[in-house]
């Protein structure tokens, strides 16, 4: 799907072979933290509410697309921006320890959390030792 990622203005923008949505489409910046129980993720999606958001699994990838209402921008002329108006779109192959049945996520303020609790096989486990 993806031929290129090019930065523009510190966002990188995905570039499609195919466009079939209006406007331009970044890759969201994320973070990714991991505890004993569960890996972390935070995208940034500014503009993005959670109507406008789909998170799915297939084939153990994980898509996260976000889309941004570009009608309520048409009558605004940007005087600076940071970070430029459009979709967002990202995917991570998972690993067949994550439990897909458990993942939570929620958007809150332009930024999407994932909660990739981990399945029992890929918790640490101690080990008693025996002595003879």
């Amino acid at each position: 799907m993806a031929n290129q990622e090019l930065s523009t203005h510190g966002k990188q923008e995905l570039k499609q072979d195919e466009h079939t949505r209006p406007g331009r489409t970044y890759v969201p910046d994320v973070d990714i933290y991991e505890t004993a129980d569960s890996l972390w993720l935070w995208a940034d999606m500014p503009g993005v509410d959670e109507n406008s958001l789909e998170v799915r699994v297939a084939d153990s990838v994980l898509f996260l697309e976000g889309r941004v209402a570009l009608q309520e921008y048409d009558s605004l002329s940007p005087v600076y921006t940071e970070y430029n108006i459009g979709n967002y779109t990202r995917r991570f192959t998972l690993s067949n320890e994550i439990d897909l049945d458990r993942i939570k996520a929620r958007m809150t303020n332009g930024v999407l959390e994932l909660e990739l609790p981990k399945a029992e096989r890929a918790k640490p486990k101690q080990i008693l030792v025996s002595v003879k």
